[in-house]
């Protein structure tokens, strides 16, 4: 059994699978302990007049693929979707302070700077601050995940997702994509990223550069041994 403890900080429910899914999984596999919390509701920017009962909605299929994955718990912070460049840093670095208290993670993913989505770069940037070293610090290891629809999509200023850090998923993946099924309403048709078709294909991708069949791949921020 494993004995390492993760956390995944991810900004809207879904994002978490199609980040880092399986390796979540695989993570559990191997006796880990997973945690996610999700920063925003995820619907809120859409302006729905039932807002109440899509939240409920997006909590639940998250619920649910998060029990497929093999997370413990997955906690809804609930902060305005996309409008997280609004709220205080303080505010968001402190919910993140606050979740790496009470799961002291040895492992933290989470989105990388250069993504399109507002909300992605924001949590990035509360995460690194939220988990910066200090004393008793236990994150030993931080690792940016991407998101199809918005890494790819990342513009300008912006580096471009270089990947220096490649898990071996072939074992997961098919659990990767029965958790992104709990999330029918934000699942496109192909050639949409957001598809089946396309996180397949970019597993193979990231697989083929690193001579594995599938894989998911991340930039290694901090790595303490």
């Amino acid at each position: 059994m494993g004995d390492t403890r993760v956390l995944v900080v991810a900004a809207h429910a879904d994002d978490e699978v199609l980040g880092c899914g399986a390796t979540m999984a695989r993570h559990a596999d191997m006796g880990d302990s997973v945690h996610v919390i999700v920063m925003t509701d995820g619907v809120g920017a859409r302006n729905p007049p039932n807002l109440s009962s899509l939240r409920a909605e997006r909590e639940s299929a998250a619920n649910s693929a998060a029990k497929i994955l093999g997370v413990q718990k997955i906690e809804f912070m609930n902060q305005p979707d996309n409008q997280l460049d609004t709220v205080p840093m303080l505010e968001l670095v402190k919910i993140i302070e606050g979740a790496v208290a009470r799961h002291r993670p040895d492992i933290v993913y989470t989105h990388t700077p250069q993504d399109l989505n507002i909300d992605h770069r924001v949590t990035c940037e509360a995460t690194i601050v939220a988990c910066r070293p200090q004393g008793g610090e236990d994150v030993k290891k931080i690792l940016f995940f991407e998101v199809l629809s918005s890494t790819e999509w990342g513009v300008g200023v912006y580096d471009s997702f270089k990947p220096n850090w490649f898990t071996d998923i072939q074992n997961q993946f098919d659990r990767k994509q029965d958790a992104l099924m709990c999330y029918s309403r934000e699942m496109r048709s192909f050639p949409h990223p957001r598809s089946k078709e396309a996180v397949e294909s970019l597993a193979k991708l990231r697989g083929s550069a690193c001579g594995l069949l599938k894989a998911e791949a991340f930039f290694l921020h901090r790595n303490i041994s």
